[in-house]
């Protein structure tokens, strides 16, 4: 068994509230992950959320397809799949059956409203816990009460936790504010050492049975931040510099949706910036397994995200995991996976005087890293996000890295891709899905030991004279 192993009867029962964790959503898989990975310490229940749920009102003991992935006889996973993200009368019928010690709470606090306006039902028994996946700078004092409602705050990147101190003030001293990275398995994403016929038919049905010295890949929704078409401008750019020999033999490889109406006509975007007829760039759509989603990264020589605004950047962890070189705008948790490094030459902390390094405060990173400084900030939001940076990096900057990526030797890019590998699998990086797990039992163990019932709180007010909170009394 593994460490801190612990027998189901004697585990302690976190509910978790996000996503299903069975669904591909970044939010699903961090739940995943966290599940799995401490399912020899905890037992778990989820309000297992979707937009519009195929099993909405059913039980779904998810505990055997966790047994066999993790080694174990006796893990504990129930999941209540609901529409949305539930209301406060399925909470309650869920507690009452599940008898949880403490909830935790994944994505945007928003969607669980309701479950802020219920506090002093849940508070008066157990706590509740917050990983902070998103918040971008500046500050969102907006999310200040969210913040102050919950024990804990895990910060999914080092400019979440500072934030989180930010927004907080003095009142961060009373909180339980932890970094706990994102972290993925590292035995699914991994480099590839000996080239199976699979994976040659695989490469060779990606390349269209064409020779190709360079291959760029991008791997991620297509969504509006995502600025997959800049990413295309700066290939644009790249690639009218090289000689038609060379530019037969460049490859750029994207695997997302071709349209998506919260994001760009991709294939619309490629006819017009390249013409009809280009055979620099593939798009791949399947939904693939994990086996194969490894072979996309191993065939890559290198990784582009230029998202405006990024709150970890999955595609980056996945690219580091299997020993890929990473192009990537400065913003959100991308930087922590770019090392940069303070006066000290230590890995280095946000804090309320340098919050993020947009502005290139620290120049000195990862040699697997290939950064683009954004060079605009609009503020931008929506009456759900009242403000945040949109931090947009320039396709011209984009294509330089590009060029100095496709200008390195193959043993270079070979060689830096492997210390981005060793450095996320170690322990001062800590992406590994194991470590994850590891970091978070930390928290929360301090947050059971340490965690006493709170007095009635008033969380959210319609006016300056009236609350909003639900009366009922919480069966547990």
């Amino acid at each position: 068994m593994k460490e801190g192993y612990i027998k189901q009867k004697d585990r302690k029962k976190i509910l978790l509230l996000t996503d299903d964790i069975r669904v591909h959503s970044g939010v699903a898989q961090i739940g995943r992950e966290l599940i799995n990975n401490t399912s020899g310490h905890y037992n778990w229940a989820q309000l297992a959320g979707s937009v519009k749920h195929p099993e909405k009102g059913k039980i779904i003991d998810y505990s055997e397809d966790v047994n066999k992935q993790q080694g174990l006889e006796d893990s504990y996973v129930k999941l209540y799949p609901v529409d949305g993200y539930g209301d406060e009368s399925i909470l309650r019928e869920i507690i009452k059956i599940e008898k949880p010690d403490a909830i935790l709470l994944i994505t945007d606090p928003r969607y669980f409203m309701w479950l802020f306006q219920m506090e002093e039902e849940i508070r008066s028994k157990i706590p509740i816990a917050y990983l902070n996946i998103w918040d971008d700078m500046p500050a969102p004092q907006y999310n200040e009460e969210f913040y102050e409602s919950c024990d804990a705050l895990f910060g999914i990147s080092k400019q979440t936790v500072a934030i989180n101190k930010i927004v907080l003030g003095d009142k961060a001293n009373d909180k339980i504010i932890k970094y706990v990275p994102h972290g993925l398995d590292d035995k699914k994403f991994f480099p590839i050492e000996e080239v199976s016929e699979q994976y040659v038919k695989f490469k060779n049905s990606i390349t269209h049975n064409t020779e190709r010295d360079f291959i760029l890949f991008f791997n991620s929704r297509n969504i509006r931040r995502k600025s997959i078409p800049d990413a295309l401008v700066a290939w644009k750019l790249f690639i009218d510099t090289l000689t038609t020999k060379e530019r037969e033999k460049c490859l750029f490889v994207l695997h997302t949706e071709p349209t998506s109406d919260h994001g760009t006509d991709l294939q619309a975007v490629i006819e017009y910036i390249f013409g009809e007829d280009e055979k620099s760039i593939v798009i791949s759509n399947q939904k693939l397994p994990h086996e194969q989603m490894n072979w996309l990264y191993n065939l890559a020589d290198g990784v582009i995200l230029l998202s405006s605004a990024e709150g970890w950047g999955l595609a980056l962890t996945e690219a580091l995991l299997t020993g890929t070189p990473i192009i990537a705008n400065v913003t959100g948790g991308m930087q922590d996976q770019m090392r940069f490094v303070d006066d000290k030459g230590e890995w280095y902390v946000n804090d309320k005087d340098v919050p993020s390094n947009h502005n290139k405060t620290y120049s000195e990173h990862g040699e697997w890293a290939l950064p683009v400084y954004p060079q605009a900030l609009s503020l931008v939001g929506s009456p759900t996000t009242p403000y945040i940076w949109d931090s947009r990096c320039t396709a011209e900057d984009a294509t330089k890295r590009i060029a100095e990526l496709y200008n390195m030797r193959p043993e270079w890019r070979k060689k830096i891709g492997e210390s981005g590998r060793k450095w996320a699998t170690g322990d001062e990086a800590g992406f590994t899905a194991e470590k994850m797990g590891q970091t978070f039992t930390e928290g929360m163990e301090e947050l059971f030991s340490t965690w006493v019932p709170r007095e009635n709180f008033v969380f959210l007010k319609d006016t300056d004279y009236q609350t909003r909170t639900i009366k009922h009394k919480l069966e547990y």
